[in-house]
């Protein structure tokens, strides 16, 4: 554990302020144990997956941050204790019988779909070049090319400091587009942390998963910029979409400080310049402004702001 770690080394975005102390863990048994340990002492907690789809504040984050490094993953048939993986509990039957893929939270979402397509399983690939761990794309229902985390989770394993472990399932996970109710309850206040999960799968021919795993690939790098980021900063409007939006009001290619709006694709803000928060900020402010003023839409961020912030939201209000 050390203090004042500057998160910008530890976020997609390379921006962040430091946390008071740090600690990265291995296994998800040590994950459960120090943000039960924090939660008695009165510590607040931040979980630190992959480090994608946030934005931590220029004044850093407040109490203890936790770098969530499991990388436990592995097939496990149906009802099975997963004791090989150290993951000490029962997932539920399977209506199919066919092996559950069960991955430790801390698991990078893309390597994971990577593997399932190398081994011939179908229903990640979508995820092939999703950045973010497991933990933190199933209390975003992270998608892409069509699916999405709730398409194939069929359990996780959460863990509620001073409450204990809930196995909750599909449904009771409440998934909405890119949200779940552990979202929100994170969103109220509620300390939480993902341990595992587990994903359905369907073995498919290898050939054919990796030429549309190789199409979803080539499309991403395609459109999306290569400069740090953290992922697309606001949820597509239903309809429609919030690049094309930000790009016909003007914004497209805009800089304050060292942010930009993506000249490549206008839903993300990119790290240009040794950007701060604040600047960030200022960009998210301006383009639901403008988007709302022209088209009477209200943009809805994606992303998560971690960290002390000088008023709520930090991104401002939308004008009446």
């Amino acid at each position: 554990m050390v203090a004042d770690e500057p998160l910008a080394r530890h976020t997609t975005f390379h921006i962040g302020g430091p946390a008071d102390l740090y600690a990265a863990v291995s296994n998800i048994d040590q994950l459960e144990r120090l943000t039960q340990t924090a939660a008695t002492h009165n510590i607040p907690t931040t979980i630190l997956g992959g480090g994608s789809n946030i934005l931590v504040s220029d004044a850093g984050v407040c109490g203890l941050v936790i770098a969530n490094q499991t990388r436990e993953f592995g097939l496990s048939d149906s009802g099975l204790p997963i004791a090989d993986l150290g993951l000490l509990y029962y997932h539920p039957q399977s209506a199919v019988r066919t092996p559950q893929l069960v991955a430790a939270s801390g698991v990078a979402l893309a390597g994971l779909a990577r593997w399932t397509v190398k081994n011939g399983w179908t229903g990640l690939e979508w995820a092939v070049s999703v950045p973010g761990t497991v933990g933190g794309a199933v209390i975003g229902n992270a998608g892409a090319h069509g699916g999405d985390i709730a398409g194939n989770l069929v359990w996780a394993l959460v863990a509620y400091p001073g409450l204990g472990r809930r196995l909750l399932t599909k449904d009771g996970l409440e998934f909405a587009y890119r949200s779940s109710i552990l979202k929100r309850q994170i969103a109220t206040g509620e300390m939480l942390v993902v341990l595992a999960a587990g994903f359905q799968l369907m073995p498919g021919d290898v050939a054919e998963v990796t030429a549309r795993a190789d199409g979803f690939l080539a499309k991403r790098r395609a459109s999306q910029p290569v400069e740090p980021s953290a992922g697309s900063i606001f949820r597509n409007p239903l309809g429609d979409h919030a690049g094309r939006l930000i790009e016909a009001v003007g914004l497209k290619g805009y800089r304050i400080g060292g942010a930009q709006i993506s000249p490549r694709h206008a839903n993300f803000v990119v790290n240009v310049e040794n950007a701060r928060a604040d600047d960030v900020v200022a960009l998210i402010g301006l383009m639901r402004k403008r988007v709302f003023e022209q088209f009477g839409i209200e943009l809805i961020p994606e992303i998560l702001f971690v960290g002390d912030w000088p008023k709520q939201p930090p991104y401002g209000p939308l004008p009446l």
